[in-house]
C-alpha cells in the first residue's frame, strides 16, 4: 500500500502518529502543487491520500485521473476543497478525523494583542540594540467587531470579555436571537461594524456570497487606527483594497493569517515591506490550527482510519 500525505508545510506529520504500525510505503509532500496535469502525475501511483483540510484541492477532474486511489483521510469532517462525493461515486472511500475546537479563536487574540501592543516593532528594536519605539494600546473599552458569531465567533467572545472589550458582531445570517445567546450587540450591517470597531475580526466560511466581502467600501469605514484580523479565508479581504485602506491611515493596521494563495508566493502583492517593518501589516503562514495537540489529533486519527479501512471497517465516513 503507498500513502501519500500532502501539504506537510511545517515537516511535522511523520512525528505525530505511528506511521510504521501501518507497515505502508509513505511519501511526504512539504509543497502544495496547484496545476492538476502536475497533481496527477504526482498522485497518481498511490492507494491512498491523506489531506489537509483545505489545501491541495481535490476536484472531479483530478480524482478522474487517479486510478489507484482507494482511500482519501482528510483531517476534519468538512473539507470544502475535496469533492467527497466525486469520489465516493468512483467507489474511493473518503474518511475525515476529529478537530480541535479553540485553536484559531486562540491565535485571532494573539494576533489583536500583537498589533495593539506594536509587539512585532518593538521586539525588532531590541534585536537591532535599540529600545522603546511608541505606546500601546488597551484592549479593555475597546470594541471588538466580529463577522460571523458561529462556533468560532462564539469562541471570540469568550476569550475577548475577561479583556473588557465591548462585542458586536454582524453577518448576513446573524440573528437577534443568536446575538442575545452570546451576550452581544449586533450591528446594523458590515459598514456599520467597521465604524464602530477597534478591532475587527473575521469569522466566515468562504463562499461565492463572501468572496471580497470586506471591499473598499467597508474598508473605508474603519475607524482610521482600526485593526483588522483574518484567520478564516483569504479572499474574503480584497487584498488591494486592504493596501490602499492601510497606506492611507497610518495608524491602521491589518493581521493576515490566510491568503488567495497559499503558500504565498514570494513576489505577492501583500508582503508590501514598508507595512511590515512599521507595523501595519503582520503576515502569519496560516497557523490558526497549526499546534502540536491539533496535529496529533489529525494525524493520529488519520493513522487510525487507514488502519481501520485495510481491516474492512472504515471509520467517520463523509
Amino acid at each position: 500500500m503507498r500513502i501519500a500525505i500532502l501539504d506537510d508545510w511545517a515537516g511535522r506529520a511523520l512525528g505525530m502518529a505511528d506511521w510504521d504500525s501501518l507497515q505502508a510505503e509513505i511519501t511526504v509532500f512539504q509543497d502544495t502543487l496547484h496545476d492538476e496535469d502536475a497533481l496527477a502525475a504526482r498522485l497518481a501511483p498511490f492507494d491512498v491520500i491523506c489531506l489537509m483540510r483545505e489545501r491541495t484541492r481535490m476536484p472531479a477532474s483530478l480524482i478522474a485521473r487517479l486510478p489507484k486511489l482507494r482511500l482519501i483521510v482528510t483531517s476534519g469532517m468538512r473539507n470544502l476543497a475535496l469533492d467527497a462525493q466525486a469520489a465516493k461515486s468512483r467507489g474511493i472511500t473518503v474518511c475525515g478525523t476529529g478537530g480541535r475546537k479553540t485553536t484559531t479563536s486562540e491565535f485571532a487574540m494573539t494576533l489583536i494583542l500583537a498589533m495593539a501592543r506594536n509587539l512585532l516593532p518593538e521586539a525588532r528594536s531590541v534585536a537591532a540594540g535599540g529600545w522603546q519605539l511608541g505606546l500601546g494600546r488597551d484592549l479593555d473599552g475597546m470594541t471588538l467587531g466580529l463577522i460571523g458569531a458561529g462556533s468560532i465567533g462564539a469562541q471570540m467572545v469568550e476569550r475577548a470579555r475577561p479583556f473588557g472589550m465591548n462585542i458586536i458582531a454582524w453577518s448576513q445570517n446573524l440573528t437577534d436571537a443568536r446575538c442575545a445567546e452570546l451576550g452581544i450587540t449586533r450591528a446594523f450591517g458590515l459598514a456599520d461594524l467597521m465604524a464602530r470597531s477597534d478591532a475587527v475580526s473575521i469569522h466566515l466560511v468562504l463562499s461565492e456570497r463572501t468572496r471580497n466581502l470586506v471591499d473598499a467600501a467597508a474598508l473605508a469605514a474603519m475607524k482610521p487606527d482600526a485593526m483588522l484580523v483574518n484567520t478564516s479565508r483569504g479572499p474574503i479581504v480584497d487584498t488591494g483594497a486592504l493596501l490602499d485602506a492601510l497606506r492611507a491611515a497610518p495608524a491602521r493596521k491589518a493581521a493576515l493569517d490566510v491568503f488567495d494563495i497559499e503558500p504565498l508566493p514570494k513576489n505577492h502583492a501583500i508582503r508590501d515591506r514598508d507595512l511590515i517593518e512599521n507595523g501595519q501589516l503582520l503576515l502569519t503562514p496560516h497557523l490558526g490550527y497549526v499546534t502540536q495537540a491539533t496535529w496529533r489529533l489529525f494525524y493520529g486519527e488519520t493513522v487510525e482510519a487507514i488502519r481501520a479501512y485495510t481491516q474492512g471497517s472504515p471509520i467517520r465516513q463523509l
